[in-house]
């Protein structure tokens, strides 16, 4: 969840069709809704502007709904394939729909997608923010999804068959309210049942396993005022971090940083007049000439004067 002076409001739709075979066993209040999408430049006083340093512009949407109140506040997402999302939010829900792109394979919009309500570790739909600020999103290779949650921290599994979701093993650390496990990413070269762990105020990382305690792993080097509000695994152990700052003066601030083993070896820094938001979720599909194509989503925590975002960059590596 965003710092509380940066209110960045998300709504979030799509249309009824498709993905209803996503739906999984003993899902509930699964529901579709129609989602409107506006194209956004990278820099809207600068319309030539396509790039920011290696990484290439491929397109970005601010979405909207007018059916639903109930995507707010997107936290994180993955990406399936090379054209699913999904993405969970700070009112304990699940979204899954698929990316459109035009042409030229820029992003475009969504389409064909439903919110579910996750479930609590009994089986039930709690409804209290303390219960279900879902911040952390990991695909495992299986299927299987771990979210992460704030405010009640801890981790669950949730079956690819569907069911009743599990606790899972978490850091054994003190975590401040609304700063906790924002980062969560599946580390399959560790193992299928392998995943980091990432806290936002701290970066402190964890490697863990679904059947294993978890290990402290490599503090995040970052300033201060900046959170660790996403990870992700790339190949060969590169890992992806997002970072996000915000105050008065400056506004909203972002960097994607790439690291390979310890050393930085890019990195994409998003501040205004570009265009940019309360960015906590971060996606990575690798193309096939080797590079990554990323995606970062805004949590909007319920402000109308902000948007949700969806931005996609590649980067050649």
């Amino acid at each position: 969840m965003s710092p509380a002076a940066l209110l960045v409001v998300f709504t979030l739709g799509v249309t009824a069709v498709g993905l209803a075979e996503q739906s999984r066993p003993g899902d509930v209040d699964s529901t579709a809704v129609v989602v409107e999408s506006a194209s956004v430049p990278l820099n809207p006083r600068d319309a030539s502007q396509t790039a920011i340093g290696d990484f290439h512009y491929a397109g970005g949407v601010a979405i909207s709904a007018r059916d639903t109140d109930q995507l707010h506040g997107l936290s994180d997402i993955e990406i399936a394939g090379t054209d699913r999302l999904i993405a969970v939010g700070d009112l304990g829900i699940l979204l899954e729909a698929r990316l459109i792109f035009d042409g030229a394979e820029r992003l475009a919009g969504l389409a064909d997608a439903r919110i579910t309500r996750l479930r609590d570790e009994d089986g039930t739909v709690p409804f209290d923010k303390t219960d279900v600020d879902a911040e952390g999103l990991a695909l495992m290779p299986g299927g299987n999804r771990l979210v992460s949650f704030e405010r009640r921290h801890r981790i669950l599994l949730y079956p690819a068959g569907g069911g009743v979701p599990r606790r899972v093993p978490a850091p054994e650390e003190v975590f401040p309210p609304n700063g906790g496990m924002e980062a969560l990413a599946a580390d399959p070269e560790a193992g299928e049942d392998a995943y980091l762990v990432g806290a936002e105020v701290s970066g402190s990382t964890w490697s863990c396993r679904v059947a294993a305690a978890c290990i402290q792993g490599p503090r995040v080097e970052k300033p201060d005022e900046f959170g660790l509000v996403a990870m992700r695994r790339l190949a060969r152990a590169q890992s992806a971090y997002l970072l996000r700052a915000y105050d008065e003066v400056r506004g909203v601030r972002v960097s994607l940083q790439i690291f390979d083993a310890g050393k930085m070896v890019a990195r994409m820094d998003l501040t205004a007049p570009l265009t940019v938001d309360n960015f906590e979720g971060v996606g990575a599909v690798q193309r096939p000439d080797g590079g990554f194509r990323f995606y970062l989503m805004s949590d909007d925590n319920a402000s109308p004067s902000q948007r949700t975002l969806l931005l996609a960059f590649d980067w050649p590596r």
